[in-house]
């Protein structure tokens, strides 16, 4: 009798220990759990100014492709879909091809471009992000027959020209694996494109808060308000 009174302490503090034990690694793992859920967000900054001038120089949709891809500073290849909605209007998606089925998908969008011929050898295009580009919005940026233009802005100031693109052109999913080859082998060319500390001079930035990466700093764009930082002196009171 005397030796089950010493066992059955002996059994109840084991059960306690391993208890205590087992919850602590299923605390650990929990936290675990939480660690790598906050570092899921893998999106990069985009220089939306290359992207405009890109399109202004491209020759076609594939050279815009090729640009656009060199530009971009993360390892998604961003497939391109052109549209011509009549003569005058033309319109440009850049867009991760996640399904890899040549279709834009509104989820998949990085950004539209509207080109509109606006006169005779005149134009202009906007430039707009979606997604987690969604803080760039461009103004009206103007284009004419007289600057250094591509093929792909500049035909639409021809006196007869038909739009090429009706029957809209999107990146052949075959080809991504040749964008990412020819990336890869321009980043090493070019060590210094890869650069994710300029940011874009045109255009607004929208959605500030809570992240200074996407929109929380300045830009070339409009600026609301007043930063008290930039006061060099206190207001004076008028006296009546």
């Amino acid at each position: 009798m005397k030796q089950m009174r010493t066992i059955l302490p002996a059994l109840v503090l084991a059960t306690v220990v391993g208890a205590a034990s087992g919850c602590g690694k299923a605390d650990t793992g929990a936290r675990s759990n939480e660690r790598w859920a906050t570092t899921e967000d893998t999106r990069v900054d985009l220089d939306f100014d290359k992207i405009n001038e890109a399109y202004k120089a491209a020759e076609g949709p594939e050279d815009f492709e090729r640009r656009v891809n060199e530009i971009y500073q993360g390892s998604e290849v961003i497939s391109v879909a052109v549209h011509d909605l009549d003569a005058k209007t033309q319109v440009v998606t850049g867009f991760f091809d996640k399904n890899s089925d040549g279709a834009v998908q509104d989820p998949e969008k990085v950004f539209t471009i509207r080109r509109d011929v606006t006169g005779e050898g005149a134009g202009q295009i906007q430039t707009s992000g979606h997604g987690a580009y969604g803080y760039y919005h461009s103004p009206f940026l103007s284009l004419a027959s007289g600057m250094m233009l591509g093929a792909m802005v500049s035909s639409a100031f021809r006196p007869n020209y038909v739009p090429v693109y009706s029957q809209p052109y999107t990146t052949p999913p075959g080809r991504m694996a040749d964008l990412r080859t020819h990336r890869d082998t321009y980043r090493a060319a070019n060590p210094s494109s890869v650069d994710r500390s300029k940011a874009s001079q045109t255009g607004r930035r929208y959605n500030n808060v809570g992240n200074r990466r996407f929109g929380g700093g300045r830009s070339g764009g409009s600026s609301f308000g007043i930063h008290r930082s930039d006061r060099t002196s206190k207001p004076a009171r008028l006296v009546a």
